[in-house]
């Protein structure tokens, strides 16, 4: 217990003195926003990764579809580093830096207000981040509190206060610069743990070898397959694509994932970027599913509801409580790590929305740059006050799990912004109306099924909206009128893209030299 402790204590001490360091980053909007647009590449990845992968990835996602799927699983953690980091950074990093550079975007909001010449569309895109960043927060501290439960018998409402107030230290301090740095420390501590966890847990079960002939000796309930939970794509692929789809195309769209990009620097830190990102993924992502898969064999051990089935978030703790203390302690510091990570950059993502996107001129005019800060600083705490409430809620009504809880929070993000977003950084011929079309079917579609419950998993909603979003913009935009990029002046139009074909040569000769 002493050991554990120590670690936790000089985990909170370390995030909190680099909040303090970087305040000097935080005196203006664009630096406590984004670190002033000047954030290396192995910062920016990973901050990218560790926003990725939290205690919902760990805990939740690994749990349940390693429970669901066996070692198929693993395919959702290879489809997070391929899709959702590799060709993230590759096919949106340069041109989303460049965009929003010269749009002045601070936010994806303020992209979208810019890029489509409305304030409506601005505000509405604001309101939906800050709604539905919400069930993902309360997602992420329900997460580390289970663990944090495990590990040191704290009740799991003082380890959602204790994590809130440590998360408003260092980012209300520190911005943007605190976050990022302290994600590079956390990511190092999550793959030095994933991987000693991977190979504790293994060891447990007589190595790799003996585990996998007892997981394929284990029968599941909805197929008569032999061995299905070894079996290449795991006895449910049609709901395995869901899930794949769901994280890994979903990260393209998320607003806290896509600000990674708009604070890097140009040149060739993108690309070194986008290599960091997809190691990192593959490390983080395919070990926390590929631990899951394993989960079947403690089935003996894992909580049970009334109704005989597994409570899905306990299957990972239950996995590790048998470690050794050291290793515990470093499980709860990775996941604390993970988790960190990602709600500092939710609420600063929501602070800064609601800011700069809703209250500046709408609100309040004539809002002075230290005004804006403050308000950014007293909403952030706000905003992690709710998300907690939620999760205490949340979590003493056991209304629903993790993994929907992520389900409905990135199906609404990412299904409404998804299109608008990929399609308005390449093409000029994109109109108001198919962005209104993509909000409103998105949130639509998720909210309604919340009630309605009309496809029975929220995580395939939340798939079917992002594909309908990417569908449904450029086929409206045919038959509405176009808003073509306003960057420039209309009779400049077209000059967007030979500026950016400029910059990707400036790019591709900086590196060859």
């Amino acid at each position: 217990m002493v050991i554990k402790i120590i670690i936790v204590i000089a985990f909170a001490a370390i995030a909190v003195g680099i909040g303090i360091y970087s305040r000097r980053h935080a005196t203006t909007v664009s630096g406590f926003v984004l670190g002033g647009r000047n954030v290396g590449p192995w910062l920016s990845a990973f901050a990218y990764g560790t926003s990725y992968f939290s205690a919902v990835i760990f805990v939740g996602y690994a749990g349940q579809f390693g429970w669901k799927y066996g070692i198929a699983a693993t395919w959702i953690g290879l489809g997070n580093a391929i899709i959702g980091s590799l060709l993230a950074w590759w096919i949106l990093g340069s041109r989303t830096r460049e965009m929003t550079h010269r749009l002045k975007a601070t936010t994806m909001p303020e992209f979208f207000g810019k890029r489509y010449n409305s304030k409506g569309l601005r505000i509405a895109s604001a309101a939906i981040i800050f709604t539905f960043l919400i069930p993902y927060t309360a997602s992420v501290y329900n997460g580390l509190s289970r663990l944090f439960g495990m590990a040191f018998g704290i009740p799991y409402e003082y380890c959602v206060i204790g994590m809130a107030v440590l998360t408003c230290i260092y980012v209300v301090v520190g911005g943007y610069m605190a976050t990022v740095t302290n994600d590079f420390i956390q990511g190092l501590v999550m793959l030095v743990g994933i991987v000693a966890v991977i190979a504790a847990v293994l060891g447990n079960n007589g190595g790799f070898s003996e585990a996998i002939v007892n997981l394929s000796m284990i029968s599941s309930e909805t197929t008569e397959m032999a061995g299905p939970f070894v079996s290449f794509f795991g006895p449910d692929l049609f709901n395995l694509l869901g899930v794949l789809i769901l994280t890994s195309l979903g990260a393209w769209a998320l607003p806290q994932m896509v600000q990674k990009f708009y604070a890097i620097k140009s040149g060739p830190a993108i690309k070194q970027g986008a290599i960091i990102s997809t190691v990192f993924a593959l490390v983080i992502a395919g070990g926390s599913y590929f631990l899951g898969g394993f989960g079947r064999l403690y089935g003996g051990s894992i909580e049970m509801t009334p109704a005989g089935t597994p409570i899905f978030d306990s299957i990972i703790p239950t996995m590790i409580s048998g470690l050794p203390d050291i290793l515990i302690g470093i499980v709860v510091v990775l996941v604390l790590s993970a988790s960190m990570s990602t709600l500092s950059s939710l609420v600063l993502t929501s602070s800064s929305t609601l800011t700069l996107d809703l209250i500046k001129d709408n609100i309040v005019k004539n809002m002075n740059e230290k005004r804006q800060i403050l308000s950014m600083r007293v909403l952030l705490v706000l905003f992690v006050a709710i998300s907690a409430g939620i999760a205490l809620v949340q979590y003493n009504s056991s209304i629903t799990f993790i993994a929907q809880l992520m389900g409905i929070s990135w199906g609404a993000l990412a299904g409404s912004f998804l299109g608008p977003f990929f399609w308005g950084l390449y093409s000029g011929r994109i109109s108001k109306a198919a962005v209104w079309t993509s909000f409103i079917v998105a949130v639509g579609l998720t909210v309604s099924n919340l009630f309605i419950g009309f496809i029975a998993s929220p995580i395939n909603c939340g798939a079917l909206a992002m594909i309908l979003s990417l569908v449904l913009v450029p086929l409206v935009s045919l038959v509405t009128p176009k808003v073509p990029f306003s960057v420039l002046p209309p009779h400049q139009e077209g000059a967007i893209d030979r500026e950016y074909d400029k910059l990707i040569e400036n790019e591709a000769q900086e590196a060859s030299e």
